[in-house]
């Protein structure tokens, strides 16, 4: 009985060299990534969330927009031509979670900002259906009234700050003043208008 043979008809060894090649594979491809700096270099120009912006990314993650829409252009010519630039890693390095994805139920949102007016955004939250015929996403009708919960943006941001995102004292304590009395819609589109912005005006 050959070697090969051997480590197929034995299950426990076959699972031992499996996890063995899987874990050497999966070094291979993380600890360049890991000591590289120039993977966790922000773009130029990349600011961090304003307060709205912030408290309509977690509004984002609430309604589940994240469950149907990728944040990644691959670097293919069908997603670059149909999506725009692909996604490079320095856009997103504020991110807390990151929202790449891979499910496109609907379109993916990386280089969504400033593509469609404010109005149309609302339109479209409010019934998909009165802009895209034959859209299968459900309608947001309560952004329009639920105003945003403006206690807990400041300690948001002065979480991330811990994490490296670059929030002054000034921002942090002026966040609560900024999104109070605003609509949940006013920070999602807040949020959706400024995705992918500084990569579009590169290309």
């Amino acid at each position: 009985m050959s070697s090969h043979e051997r480590i197929e008809k034995s299950v426990p060894l076959l699972i031992v060299l499996t996890i063995v090649a899987i874990s050497f594979g999966t070094l291979v491809e993380l600890v360049p990534l890991i000591f590289s700096k120039k993977y966790a270099e922000p773009i130029a120009g990349l600011e961090p969330y304003s307060a709205l912006e912030l408290e309509g990314r977690d509004i984002y993650i609430r309604e589940g927009c994240n469950t149907c829409h990728s944040q990644m252009i691959r670097p293919l010519r069908a997603e670059t031509e149909r999506y725009g630039h692909y996604s490079v890693a320095g856009e997103s390095v504020y991110d807390h979670p990151f929202l790449f994805g891979s499910k496109r139920t609907g379109p993916d949102l990386a280089r969504v900002g400033k593509r469609y007016s404010d109005d149309w955004h609302r339109a479209h939250l409010y019934n998909p259906r009165d802009v895209v015929p034959e859209s299968n996403m459900p309608a947001f009708p309560w952004l329009f009234s639920n105003e945003v919960n403006a206690e807990g943006t400041a300690a948001k941001m002065s979480t991330l700050q811990t994490l490296g995102v670059p929030y002054t004292e000034a921002d942090i304590a002026g966040a609560a003043s900024a999104v109070a009395g605003k609509k949940e819609i006013d920070a999602l589109v807040a949020y959706l208008q400024q995705l992918g912005t500084l990569i579009q005006t590169r290309r």
